[in-house]
């Protein structure tokens, strides 16, 4: 005749049979689904614009950094309607940006438009917490952003910490990052967009 133990720990065997791994949302499977997601995967982009562009553009922070580099130069030009505040720059890429940006193009807009350089990737760096109520759950956590090239390297400081938070929700199958608006629940692409630096 089987005992209370034994009955006891059949009855356990066949729940942790029942359940999958996704059923739990741990620190570990929240990072896993967070990682694996489409948003956090996508690059960052960063445009570069070349012709004439206004005077705010030319002395962005970006802009400079390029500047500083040698990848582009510009000279003051008048501007045209559609574009101020005065002055305005016709910015080109110089024979040492040629080199160093031409090889990383992804895209390129018509008409001399902006050119589109993948320069970064998030890292998960880990989770800081985990708030639960009920089916569903926000998860707080920390990234940064990793150079792909020289572009990156010179434009991204993967010493900046960012630390987001993102709703998951349970469902039949286990937990899932929310990829869409629900409410009082931010999904990963507000997360990352609203992210704020944190100390390392």
């Amino acid at each position: 005749m089987p005992t209370t133990k034994t009955l006891l720990l059949a009855l356990l065997l066949s729940a942790a049979i029942a359940c999958s791994p996704r059923d739990f949302l741990t620190r570990r499977l929240a990072a896993d689904l967070i990682s694996a997601s489409d948003e956090f995967k996508t690059p960052q982009m960063f445009w570069l614009r070349q012709g004439i562009v206004s005077n705010k553009d030319f002395t962005s922070p970006e802009s400079l950094v390029l500047q500083r580099r040698g990848w582009i130069q510009a000279t003051e030009e008048i501007c045209p309607a559609d574009v101020d505040p005065p002055p305005c720059w016709d910015v080109v890429l110089t024979p040492l940006g040629v080199d160093a940006i031409r090889p990383l193009i992804a895209t390129a807009l018509p008409n001399n438009g902006p050119i589109g350089i993948q320069a970064a990737r998030r890292e998960l760096l880990g989770i800081a917490g985990i708030s639960k109520a009920g089916n569903f759950a926000d998860v707080e956590f920390t990234w940064r952003w990793v150079a792909i090239n020289q572009v990156g390297a010179a434009l991204y400081d993967s010493g900046v910490h960012y630390r987001s938070t993102v709703a998951f929700r349970s469902y039949d199958d286990g937990w899932r990052v929310l990829e869409k608006n629900m409410p009082s629940n931010q999904p990963l692409e507000d997360a990352l967009r609203n992210a704020q630096p944190s100390a390392p």
